[in-house]
């Protein structure tokens, strides 16, 4: 899509503007047909790319490991079987290392957050007009297919992971060991309102952190793919020259892809384990 009908501004709001589902200004509801209607459509707009593309690699991803749960067995395993076994096991260690309390949902909790945010990342290495152009040619005239650049969706994930802090911290340390820690902590009871501005601070930061984060890298990193992509519409040397760096970049990349997921991971693993832990 970037040839001469798309400037390159025009071809860059193309690309980071959602399939946008919510009320217009005369109160009909409908789909956004550009960036600006999407944003006057307020809050109970809905990224219908966004939670199509999440659904459907939930779905990809609870199917390829329960299929494979399924046909798993003790003699010579499959390369698929294989590489789940790794990616369990890999999970576990890290749960074993960072989570010392007994809760059964943390490892498959923290198995859920990886391998589903690998898979929303993963995304980001698909040509960048490959799908959005078979969306066009279909009449769908925005489609954003990498959930991760979407903070809807990163944010969403984090104050899920928020609430479950929130849970367990009361459920471990009761209501009055959770307040007590947010308004006698660090400095004691003389220091209570800044004991709980310094704790709020700390316990806000962490869903927005945690969602932003994730959100940040993986916009930079589609930002970076429209525009090597945009060199293709500069004549051969400068497509082919785009063409080597962009898969200079896809190749580092997937080390962010993997990252992201893990650090997403291991924060959500931290978090928990500091909900468990009971402090004197």
């Amino acid at each position: 899509m970037a040839t001469e009908a798309l400037t390159t501004k025009g071809y860059i709001t193309h690309h980071l503007t959602n399939l946008t589902f919510g009320q217009h200004p005369d109160g009909t509801w409908g789909f956004a047909h550009s960036a600006q209607e999407a944003g006057e459509m307020g809050f109970w707009a809905f990224n219908v790319d966004t939670l199509g593309f999440s659904v459907l690699l939930g779905v990809v991803f609870s199917l390829i490991f329960w299929r494979t749960a399924r046909k798993a067995t003790t003699g010579a395993p499959t390369g698929l079987q294989n590489f789940v076994e790794w990616v369990v096991e890999f999970i576990d260690t890290s749960v074993k290392d960072i989570f010392h309390s007994r809760n059964v949902l943390i490892a498959p909790l923290a198995l859920t957050i990886f391998v589903w945010i690998f898979l929303m990342n993963l995304m980001d290495l698909v040509p960048v007009d490959l799908i959005p152009h078979a969306a066009q040619l279909a009449g769908v005239h925005f489609l954003k297919v990498v959930p991760t650049t979407d903070p809807n969706a990163t944010l969403g994930m984090a104050f899920g992971v928020f609430l479950l802090i929130l849970f367990y911290s009361v459920k471990i340390k009761g209501l009055g060991g959770f307040l007590g820690e947010l308004t006698l902590h660090p400095f004691g009871k003389w220091m209570l309102p800044f004991n709980l501005f310094l704790e709020g601070v700390n316990l806000i930061s962490k869903p927005v952190s945690l969602g932003l984060r994730l959100f940040g890298n993986l916009y930079a990193g589609e930002m970076i793919f429209i525009l090597i992509a945009l060199m293709y519409s500069g004549g051969l040397v400068l497509g082919l020259f785009g063409g080597v760096l962009q898969w200079a970049w896809a190749v580092f990349h997937i080390l962010i892809i993997l990252l992201q997921a893990f650090i997403f991971m291991v924060l959500t693993i931290v978090y928990l384990s500091m909900a468990h832990e009971s402090s004197h």
